[in-house]
C-alpha cells in the first residue's frame, strides 16, 4: 500500500515532469530568432477604385511564417495611424484593428482582410496608412494606400497618344507619368494636376498647357491641407546611392533632352522640389519651352532649372526658392521679358537667385573631373526685376573657352558689388539695390508693385511693345511709361 507522503511525491513528481515537458515543447515549438520574420503577399495594398461618391472597398494579404515547423508570436498587429484611420480590419475571422499575442504555427499563413471607406469630399486626394507588425523584436508592415476623390490617376504611366486633361476632374501623378516622344499632352485652361510624393511628369515629346487670366492651371502636391499650402519639396524627387546621399534630382515637370515646342500659359507651379527642368534643345533654331504668365513659385531647390535648352518667357514669376529661381547653367540661349524674379526665402539660402554658366563638370570613366563647355548663345533680360534677401542677386559663372553673351537691359537689380558689372557692355540702363516695394513679400505673397515703387513708369517702350499687356491683362502701354516686372501698376 503506497503510503500518503509518497503519493504526495508522486504527484509533484508527475507535475514537474508536466512542467519540464511543457517547457521543453516550448522551446522546441516557438521561435524568438529575430532571423525568423514573417512574409508577407504583398508590401503594399492598393485601392485603385477612384471613389466618385461616399463608398467603400475590401482587400486582403497574407502574412506567412517563413520557419517551416517552429511558431512565430507575432506580438501586436495594429494600424499605423490608429483611431485616426479610414482603414478597418479583420484579422483571422475577427473585425479588429488591432490584436497581441497571436501565435502563428510554422509555416503556416494569416489572412488580413483590409476595408476603407472614402467620402470624397472630406478625405485627401490619397490616404495612406499601415498595418504594422511586432514579432520577434522585428517591426513590419504593409503599407495601405487608397485614393479619395474623383480623379483621373496615372500610376507610373507611359502617355503613347495625343492626350488632353481638362477640368473636368483633377488629375493625380502617383509614381510619375511620360509622355512619349512625339507625343502632345494638352492641359486645358482650369484644369488640375496633383503630384504624389517623389512623382514627376516627363515629357519626351511636347507640353501645351492652355491657362488663360481668368481660369490658370495648377500644377501642386496632392495634401490639400492647409499647412501644405505653401511647403516646399512635395513633389519631384532626390536620387540617394546606397548611402543615402543625394546623387541626382528629379524636375517637378521635367522636359527631356529632345523635347521641344512647349508651350506654359498661364499656369502656377509650386511646392516641387524643382519647378521645371529643361534639359537640352537638339533642335537648332526651335524653343524648347515658351512661358507665358506663369509663375513658379516655393521651389525646394531651384524653379526654373535650365540645362543648354533654348527657353523664351514672358510676364512670369519666379519666386522663393531654397536656392535658385532660375538656373541657366550649361550655356543654351533665353530670353526673358518683363519678368520678376523675387526671392525671400525663409530658410538659409546661400546662393544667389539667379545664376548663369557655360561649362559642367564631370567625372570621365577613370574617375577624372573633366570640363565640356557650351556656348551661351544669348542670355536677354529686359524691363526684369531681379530682387531679394541676398546681398548679391546675381552670380556668372563663364569659362573664356566657349561663348559668353548675356545682356541685362533696364532692370532693377540688387546686387551689392554691382560696381564690377556695372562698366560692361552687359549692363544696360539698370537701376541697383533700390527696393522694388512689392505688395506683400510674405504670405499671401503678391508680387504686384506698390504705389511708390521705383520700378513704375520706366520700362523701355521698345522691350513693353513685344509684351503689351501684363499678366493680369493690363495694358502697359496706356500712359506711355510702362513698369517693370510682371504686372503693370493700377492706380485707383
Amino acid at each position: 500500500m503506497i503510503k500518503k507522503n509518497s503519493l504526495v511525491l508522486i504527484v509533484l513528481f508527475s507535475l514537474l515532469s508536466f512542467f519540464l515537458i511543457i517547457t521543453s515543447c516550448e522551446k522546441n515549438f516557438f521561435t524568438n530568432n529575430p532571423e525568423d520574420r514573417l512574409i508577407f503577399s504583398t508590401d503594399t495594398v492598393q485601392f485603385d477604385t477612384i471613389f466618385t461618391q461616399k463608398g467603400s472597398a475590401t482587400k486582403f494579404f497574407i502574412i506567412k511564417n517563413s520557419h517551416k515547423s517552429k511558431s512565430i508570436v507575432i506580438d501586436k498587429i495594429y494600424l499605423g495611424s490608429g483611431k485616426n484611420s479610414v482603414y478597418r480590419l479583420n484579422i483571422d475571422g475577427f473585425p479588429v484593428n488591432n490584436i497581441e499575442n497571436y501565435e502563428l504555427a510554422g509555416g503556416d499563413s494569416l489572412f488580413i482582410f483590409v476595408e476603407v471607406t472614402i467620402n470624397p469630399g472630406a478625405n485627401d486626394l490619397v490616404e495612406e496608412d499601415s498595418v504594422v507588425f511586432l514579432s520577434n523584436g522585428n517591426m513590419q508592415n504593409v503599407k495601405l494606400v487608397a485614393f479619395g476623390q474623383n480623379v483621373t490617376l496615372l500610376n507610373g504611366q507611359f502617355i503613347t497618344s495625343d492626350t488632353t486633361w481638362t477640368d473636368a476632374k483633377p488629375v493625380l501623378i502617383y509614381n510619375s507619368a511620360l509622355v512619349e516622344e512625339n507625343v502632345t499632352l494638352q492641359v486645358n485652361q482650369g484644369a488640375k494636376v496633383y503630384f504624389h510624393r517623389g512623382a514627376s511628369l516627363f515629357v519626351k515629346g511636347s507640353l501645351k498647357v492652355h491657362g488663360n487670366k481668368d481660369n490658370r492651371v495648377l500644377f501642386t502636391g496632392d495634401r490639400l491641407e492647409n499647412y501644405y499650402s505653401e511647403l516646399a519639396g512635395q513633389w519631384g524627387a532626390f536620387i540617394e546611392d546606397e548611402n543615402k546621399n543625394t546623387v541626382g534630382i528629379f524636375g517637378g515637370i521635367h522636359l527631356l533632352a529632345g523635347s521641344k515646342n512647349s508651350e506654359i500659359n498661364f499656369a502656377d507651379i509650386k511646392n516641387s522640389i524643382i519647378g521645371l527642368q529643361v534639359d537640352s534643345c537638339v533642335t537648332p533654331g526651335t524653343p524648347t519651352v515658351k512661358l507665358n504668365s506663369t509663375n513658379i513659385e516655393n521651389s525646394k531647390i531651384i524653379g526654373l532649372y535650365a540645362l543648354g535648352s533654348t527657353i523664351e518667357a514672358e510676364n512670369c514669376v519666379f519666386s522663393n526658392s531654397g536656392q535658385y529661381n532660375l538656373a541657366c547653367l550649361i550655356g543654351g540661349d533665353y530670353k526673358f521679358l518683363h519678368c520678376t524674379m523675387a526671392n525671400y526665402w525663409v530658410g538659409n539660402r546661400q546662393t544667389p537667385q539667379l545664376i548663369l554658366n557655360n561649362y559642367y563638370n564631370y567625372r570621365d570613366a577613370n574617375g577624372n573631373i573633366q570640363t565640356s563647355y557650351r556656348d551661351l548663345k544669348d542670355a536677354y533680360f529686359g524691363n526684369c526685376i531681379i530682387y531679394g534677401s541676398k546681398d548679391n542677386e546675381i552670380k556668372l559663372d563663364f569659362d573664356n573657352r566657349s561663348l559668353t553673351n548675356f545682356r541685362f537691359d533696364n532692370c532693377l537689380i540688387k546686387q551689392k558689388d554691382y560696381k564690377n558689372f556695372e562698366s560692361t557692355d552687359f549692363f544696360i540702363d539698370n537701376i541697383w539695390n533700390e527696393n522694388p516695394k512689392f505688395k506683400e513679400i510674405t504670405k499671401p505673397y503678391d508680387y504686384e508693385l506698390d504705389t511708390l515703387s521705383p520700378a513704375k513708369d520706366i520700362g523701355k517702350l521698345n522691350i513693353s511693345q513685344q509684351v503689351p499687356l501684363d499678366q493680369l491683362g493690363n495694358n502697359r502701354l496706356l500712359d506711355g511709361k510702362p513698369d517693370l516686372g510682371a504686372f503693370e501698376r493700377q492706380e485707383d
